[in-house]
């Protein structure tokens, strides 16, 4: 779909027209070209080289490595490091493998084959080629503006699709920063609550208009609810305050100030709240919810890692309204922000608490015991605030808990 609020008239001469062809084509090849550009830390490039001149030992090979594994559509760097080694986040040492063929780590397309050699208790990967297709008959095709928003058929580290509803959804803001946004004032037929379809009126607050910011273009907004508090379970300390996503809106008309005469003869400046249509609604939306415009969309890349420093923390909350159980795909917060150098990328092991218990083993006397924490599982880090991040859960062996511990990975 086009930004523009209107298509161009007939009045715009075919030159013109060629002109936005090529330049459609040329921001599609330049997404293209921008989206493999994903980052490879020094230290990442480092352990790579390291291993590359002698590989790595079969000790840290997976028990399940096949030897030989065909790349999928669909596949990740992740799962595909999960199958060959022990910690899946030590990908580095994959690439490394094979840093001959493999220049980039996320140049691996499918199709391609990937061959496994063990020799002198060392191991290596090898990539083989594409295997040739059929030559394909001639399509006679018209030209026509395409977004495309996948840059090629390379594998991406992780898939997009775990991580990109929440990048829009989840929301951490300070205390009070959402009562300066602004508001839903009134719906059709003065009804209280909005969904999908509807058409209502919003203001921002005093002296801060909702207007649009380019007529040519659709304004966007995300709706959220009153932050509530998230709490450090440890300290007890108010981290951040959490929005509740509840769906999305798209403005139609500004805020604007009309004269209105009195019953008494006089004109009085009277505010016009601006016009948005409900484009989404996860749940019902009240008069007095929050707009927040929406950001941009990006193609991200996350690249899975050890954190450089040794990590201890806790599990704040379970994303979702009155969840607080979560399972593999969930998104949890935990109490560590980019103030304690959390950053997008970082792995870190959930550890399951151990249970207090009474020991019985010896006869006529009774202990308590506290048993000791146990792994039970990998998270990694996507979006980061001043003391709270958000994490994605990709593995557990049982489910995780607001309270649970987190560690570096081992």
């Amino acid at each position: 779909m086009a930004p523009t609020k209107a298509a161009f008239g007939a009045a715009t001469g075919g030159l013109a027209a060629c002109a936005a062809i090529a330049l459609a084509c040329v921001a599609v090849v330049t997404t293209a070209a921008n989206a493999q550009n994903f980052p490879i830390t020094p230290q990442q490039r480092n352990t790579a080289e390291v291993v590359a001149q002698s590989g790595i030992p079969l000790s840290e090979l997976s028990p399940k490595a096949p030897d030989s594994y065909t790349v999928k559509r669909g596949d990740t760097l992740w799962a595909i490091s999960g199958l060959y080694l022990l910690r899946p986040w030590r990908w580095p040492e994959l690439w490394g493998m094979n840093m001959q063929e493999i220049h980039n780590p996320h140049r691996i397309y499918p199709g391609q084959v990937l061959y496994l050699e063990k020799v002198g208790g060392m191991a290596r990967l090898r990539a083989g080629p594409i295997p040739p297709q059929a030559p394909l008959e001639t399509v006679r095709v018209s030209p026509r503006v395409r977004f495309n928003s996948q840059a090629d058929l390379g594998i991406p580290t992780l898939s997009p699709q775990a991580i990109e509803p929440f990048l829009n959804e989840a929301i951490i803001v300070n205390d009070g920063e959402m009562d300066l946004a602004p508001r839903f004032v009134a719906g059709p037929e003065e009804r209280v609550l909005l969904t999908r379809g509807d058409r209502a009126y919003a203001m921002g607050r005093a002296g801060t208009p909702l207007v649009e910011s380019d007529p040519r273009v659709i304004d966007q907004f995300r709706v959220f609810r009153e932050a509530k508090p998230l709490r450090d379970p440890v300290t007890n300390a108010i981290l951040g305050y959490e929005a509740a996503y509840l769906g999305a809106a798209e403005l139609v008309r500004s805020e604007s100030v009309q004269p209105i005469r009195t019953a008494s003869g006089g004109v009085v400046n009277t505010p016009v709240p601006a016009t948005v249509d409900i484009t989404r609604a996860r749940e019902e939306i009240r008069i007095g919810d929050r707009l927040v415009p929406e950001p941009p969309r990006q193609i991200m890349s996350y690249v899975p890692r050890a954190p450089s420093t040794p990590v201890d923390g806790t599990i704040v909350s379970v994303y979702g309204d009155a969840v607080a159980l979560a399972g593999q795909n969930q998104v949890v917060a935990i109490n560590r922000g980019t103030a304690e150098g959390m950053e997008p990328g970082v792995v870190l092991a959930i550890q399951k608490a151990g249970a207090a218990i009474k020991d019985r083993s010896q006869r006529g006397e009774i202990v308590h015991v506290q048993l000791p924490d146990e792994r039970n599982g990998l998270m990694m880090v996507f979006r980061t605030f001043d003391h709270l991040s958000y994490a994605l859960i990709l593995h557990i062996t049982d489910v995780v808990q607001v309270g649970d511990r987190f560690t570096s990975p081992k």
